[in-house]
């Protein structure tokens, strides 16, 4: 290994070499998959899970972070790793005339606190459920796999209506994660889910 201080001038790189490094072509935004769950006091019916599968048309691969804690010492600071947070999660639905995901998050963040009531479920074991992001290649098969720990949603985005449009209504829904685990291709880890 070089010694810190010296700079070594890189060598020529070329389009070829650049060709053989990008493996597969390069990951696709476009070419994913979102399973979601729903924790038993919410359940919707098995066509809702299905839909999901088509209808969440806009997802994220999660944010990874582990925050640093600053130590003082004479003038100076050190950086130590501290704990690791994970970040909430957000969806976006494409809305179909009836209303089947939007109806199943809103019945679910109606367990956790009724609107009229003020009341709700407890028991976190009770309102959270899991939900998987593959990341697919071009042939179908699935490059990766993340598995999103007791969720559950804190906030639905609004669907504008205007005379002005016309589109189909689409909105997000954000949840929070415990958190999450990222596995190679189609992983039993990853739930035992088989979308291929």
């Amino acid at each position: 290994m070089a010694p810190r201080n010296q700079l070594n001038p890189p060598p020529l790189r070329k389009i070829t070499d650049f060709k053989s490094k990008l493996v597969g072509g390069g990951a696709r935004s476009n070419l994913f998959e979102v399973v979601l769950s729903f924790p038993t006091i919410a359940t919707p019916n098995s066509d809702v899970l299905d839909k999901s599968r088509f209808l969440v048309k806009s997802a994220a691969v999660p944010a990874s972070q582990i925050n640093s804690i600053d130590v003082a010492f004479r003038g100076r600071t050190l950086k130590v790793a501290g704990d690791r947070s994970f970040e909430s999660w957000t969806i976006t639905v494409i809305n179909d005339s009836d209303f089947s995901i939007r109806s199943a998050m809103e019945n679910w963040m109606n367990k956790i606190n009724n609107v009229s009531s003020n009341t709700g479920e407890i028991n976190p074991a009770s309102y959270t459920a899991d939900a998987y992001v593959y990341q697919l290649d071009r042939n179908g098969k699935t490059l990766r796999a993340y598995r999103f720990y007791d969720l559950f949603p804190t906030a639905i985005a609004s669907m504008p209506l205007s005379y002005d449009t016309d589109t189909i209504q689409e909105f997000t829904v954000e949840m929070q994660v415990l958190y999450w685990e990222a596995y190679v291709g189609n992983s039993e880890l990853a739930g035992g889910v088989d979308i291929n």
